[in-house]
């Protein structure tokens, strides 16, 4: 739970000091949200349990046939989850960032009253959205950890089988 709250926060915080004027877009970094990703992956895999382990490479209750051709698709999964969680924070708001400063390179560009108010209205309303991005990117990355951890740690009760 520690590294959770850490992490929200910790990306939150970068996500908003990005939107001010002198602030660094720090998770527009492929290099910042690989390290995040890369410590979900260690942690994910570091605290998983025998039965996470042995869902992933042999599953129960699967026909020996489709095991041995599932296997390699769920071992590729588990390499795809950290790499998913760093292009999608990397990729969004580094998206932000080119949609904002676009827009406001246009009020430059329009060089009249009109079409500099129109774009700086509309920059002004997408960095309103951006403030939403910045926390709503911090939740996803958190709970997509969350519930990689949650994966690795529970308990299967394979009775029925």
């Amino acid at each position: 739970m520690g590294y959770l709250l850490t992490l929200f926060f910790f990306v939150w915080f970068l996500n908003l000091l990005g939107l001010t004027p002198l602030g660094i877009n720090v998770t527009g970094n492929i290099a910042v949200t690989f390290c995040l990703a890369l410590i979900t992956f260690v942690i994910t895999n570091i605290s998983g349990k025998k039965e996470y382990w042995k869902h992933i490479f042999w599953m129960p209750g699967v026909p020996w046939p489709m095991k041995i051709v599932l296997a390699p698709i769920e071992f590729l999964g588990v390499l795809i989850k950290p790499f998913s969680l760093m292009i999608r924070l990397y990729a969004n708001i580094s998206a932000g960032h080119i949609v904002l400063m676009s827009l406001i390179s246009l009020i430059f560009v329009f060089k009249n009253f009109i079409g500099s108010s129109l774009s700086f209205m509309l920059a002004f309303s997408i960095s309103i959205i951006e403030i939403l991005v910045a926390a709503l990117q911090a939740y996803i990355f958190t709970v997509l950890s969350a519930l990689y951890f949650g994966f690795a740690v529970e308990e299967h009760d394979h009775d029925d089988h």
